[in-house]
């Protein structure tokens, strides 16, 4: 037994590679030593027992892979890396579906006359005569006739707006059933090649009555003003109304200040109006630009 005079220092046994935990364990021992002797405790203070940790054991199985973790932070952009080398070219695909026919092109100019080509064989004699003057005769008719197809083609806007051509020696005249103020009436028969109808005479002032009256209607502009000059009427091609005028009794009297222009009516008198009015008209041609 150990006297309670007598100082206690357990003896430690290290078993280990590192140091700091008995060096631990031990300060650990002394700490209880001075506690049950201070308690005059009645087990034997010289038995102390101190447990250190033992040798280092066999490693254990590998555990379960866990859960993943957070993604990272992005890192910086690398480098352009070289272009690579350009592949060979690819076999040629199918050919697609055939598209639509495109829009109709424009007519191309004539080209260059042909070489002339050889002589015909000679004709069988007979008397050829007559049936050659019928042919000249229709030659002509086909050449007017021609003339006055593309003359209306190039006049008219479409057939319902116009009521037939009427004739005369020397002029042609387009009944147009399209309202238009008088400026307006005039543009159009000049886009034409003519003007608004001028009766110069008798003989053309019953050509257009009767047109109109044929037509069914009562009243059309002709080319007849006095804008220029109020009181002194003149033709739209400026030529003088010296030798003809056909005005209704009491006309023309410039009605409330504003009547400038003139109409026919199918009786065949005239009479001035305002130009604003839309209104039926007459256009006159030369015969011979027809």
């Amino acid at each position: 037994m150990c006297s309670s005079s007598q100082t206690f220092w357990p003896r430690i046994l290290i078993r280990g590679e590192k140091l700091m935990p008995c060096v631990l364990l031990t300060l650990l021992g002394m700490t209880l030593m001075e506690s049950a002797q201070g308690q005059h405790m009645s087990d034997d203070p010289c038995s102390v027992q101190i447990l250190v940790p033992g040798l280092k054991g066999e490693p254990g199985e590998k555990g379960e892979k866990g859960v993943p973790g957070r993604p990272g932070r992005l890192g910086p952009q690398g480098e352009m890396g070289h272009p690579g080398m350009k592949g060979h070219k690819g076999n040629m695909g199918h050919y697609g579906k055939m598209g639509p026919s495109g829009v109709k092109g424009i007519k191309g100019d004539m080209g260059d006359p042909g070489p002339r080509g050889l002589n015909g064989d000679p004709g069988v004699p007979c008397e050829c005569t007559p049936l050659r003057k019928m042919i000249g005769e229709m030659d002509i008719l086909v050449a007017q006739l021609s003339n006055e197809l593309k003359f209306i083609k190039n006049a008219l806007p479409s057939p319902a707006a116009v009521a037939g051509i009427k004739e005369t020696d020397s002029k042609v005249y387009l009944l147009v059933k399209e309202e238009k103020r008088y400026a307006d009436a005039e543009v159009y028969c000049q886009g034409r090649g003519g003007h608004l109808a001028m009766p110069k005479d008798s003989g053309s002032n019953r050509a257009i009555a009767g047109y109109i009256t044929e037509a069914g209607l009562s009243r059309v502009y002709i080319g007849i003003n006095d804008i220029d000059r109020e009181g002194h009427f003149t033709y739209v091609d400026r030529s003088p109304m010296s030798t003809f005028s056909k005005w209704r009794e009491g006309e023309p009297n410039n009605a409330y200040e504003d009547e400038d222009c003139a109409e026919l009516l199918a009786a065949g008198d005239w009479t001035d109006v305002s130009c604003q009015p839309t209104m039926y008209f007459v256009c006159e041609f030369d015969k011979d630009s027809v």
